[in-house]
């Protein structure tokens, strides 16, 4: 049998029927602070277009990275702008109280190698040991 997902004691049934402000009340205190001071502009367009598509397999493109994932965002796609392209996101019950930044990462890891196209000779030289 599988274990079923809790978030804080509560189930997904009960903290879908929550309101925002009530699901604050679950959350750890800096995203608890945010959602009590309300949304911005951008964050209420992108609740009102997850709340028009939802129940449809459709693709929801954003750069508001700062938007808390509340639990009527379970189950849509959001592709995040992470500076350079959209990262396509599937939000699950994991992923609750985060930011959608933290899903969609801005820096690559650096890969050193062999040596750039503009340097001199005594640069190119790589020692054996």
């Amino acid at each position: 049998m599988a274990k079923k997902f809790t978030f804080r004691g509560k189930t997904i049934e009960e903290i879908s029927t929550m309101k925002p402000i009530e699901f604050a009340n679950l959350l750890k205190s800096r995203p608890r602070r945010a959602l009590k001071r309300g949304f911005t502009e951008q964050q209420k367009k992108l609740l009102k277009n997850i709340r028009s598509k939802k129940g449809k397999d459709v693709l929801i493109r954003t750069h508001v990275r700062d938007m808390i994932i509340l639990p009527e965002m379970i189950g849509t796609k959001i592709g995040i702008y992470n500076g350079r392209e959209y990262v396509t996101v599937t939000i699950d019950e994991s992923k609750l109280g985060h930011r959608l930044g933290e899903f969609a990462q801005t820096r690559q890891r650096v890969k050193h190698s062999a040596p750039g196209l503009g340097a001199t000779r005594s640069s190119k030289f790589v020692p054996l040991k």
